[in-house]
């Protein structure tokens, strides 16, 4: 990282991550699955995972990626993180054989309308934060909170800055905190606050979601497909980590699900570097929010292929996912 990078629950310098090639004939695809400690899933683990049955991956007859995700699930149903990453290879093979981006597979486009991503300031000194804001000018920050003083560092901020506020918690708040806290923040710009109370606090959620004049999404309370009906009246929207969930395939059919229950839909990045951020970006027609400041975070990247403009990421030009890896 250019900064060390502090959430609630933990701080980190570096971002381990397992990057899969998948090849058939003249096409290569590639994936990315980041560790997330708090998951206790290590790079290792999802190594000696694929190796132990690195035949049945390579002897699957592929055709399309979707029933190429359903025998992964089956094969790897304990390691969501490596289904992720083959199964986000298995797209941007997909999207070669086809000579298309994502997105265009999905008869979807990005228009005018589309969202920002937002850069994300982690916890620091109210300082050091001031001074990364001062650093990159953005139009959208997402600002890490969840400790004693985090009212008077955001209050701080404020100051310099008129860009819109997404607010993460990551689980940091009791529910009589983020009562009184919200409606601070409904006064400073905030256009959202990601996951404000533990993930099993549905009670505390369900009194916050009838209080908040601000959008609540699920971050941590929606992780895989079947939390997505849990998550209706007890916050307004969802984050989809594709790691989380388990890869593109079901990102897609969660989205269709929220969409029909009224959820507002974000996708949320766990650092990785360009080549999962740009499994993300494809997803932009579809979202209501994206946060993909992945390789914006990352002092080494691992490919090129997305440009950003003041918070604007270009719709990829090139099949599959859109980028070039380099290694």
């Amino acid at each position: 990282f250019h900064h060390p990078f502090t959430i609630s629950k933990a701080t980190k310098t570096h971002q381990p991550t397992l990057i899969v090639e998948l090849e058939m004939g003249p096409y290569k695809g590639y994936g990315e699955a980041p560790a997330i400690t708090y998951y206790n899933i290590p790079v290792d683990k999802m190594i000696a995972d694929l190796e132990r049955k690195k035949m049945f991956v390579e002897k699957f007859a592929f055709t399309d990626p979707e029933r190429y995700w359903h025998y992964l699930h089956h094969l790897f149903p304990a390691n969501p993180f490596l289904v992720c990453a083959l199964d986000m290879a298995g797209w941007d093979l997909y999207g070669k054989l086809k000579r298309q981006p994502l997105y265009k597979l999905w008869n979807t486009e990005f228009t005018s309308e589309a969202p920002l991503t937002d850069y994300t300031i982690g916890i620091d000194s109210v300082e050091k934060m001031i001074e990364k804001i001062k650093e990159k000018p953005w139009p959208v920050y997402k600002i890490k909170m969840g400790f004693v003083n985090d009212i008077d560092v955001i209050t701080e901020l404020r100051k310099y800055t008129d860009a819109i506020f997404r607010v993460d918690v990551n689980e940091g708040w009791t529910t009589e905190e983020a009562m009184a806290k919200v409606d601070i923040l409904s006064k400073m710009g905030v256009e959202l606050i990601e996951q404000p109370l533990r993930k099993d606090n549905w009670e505390g959620m369900k009194i916050l979601y009838n209080h908040s004049a601000i959008p609540l999404i699920a971050d941590e309370s929606c992780v895989a497909e079947n939390d997505v009906e849990k998550c209706a009246g007890y916050f307004h929207g969802i984050n989809i980590k594709l790691t989380k969930c388990s890869g593109i395939t079901p990102a897609r059919r969660m989205i269709a699900k929220a969409k029909e229950r009224g959820l507002l839909v974000m996708m949320g990045s766990m650092n990785e570097s360009t080549i999962g951020t740009a499994a993300a970006v494809n997803f932009i027609p579809q979202l209501n929010f994206i946060d993909a400041d992945g390789p914006l975070l990352l002092q080494t990247d691992l490919a090129t292929g997305l440009d950003y403009e003041m918070g604007k990421i270009q719709p990829p030009s090139a099949a599959g996912l859109g980028v070039n890896v380099h290694y």
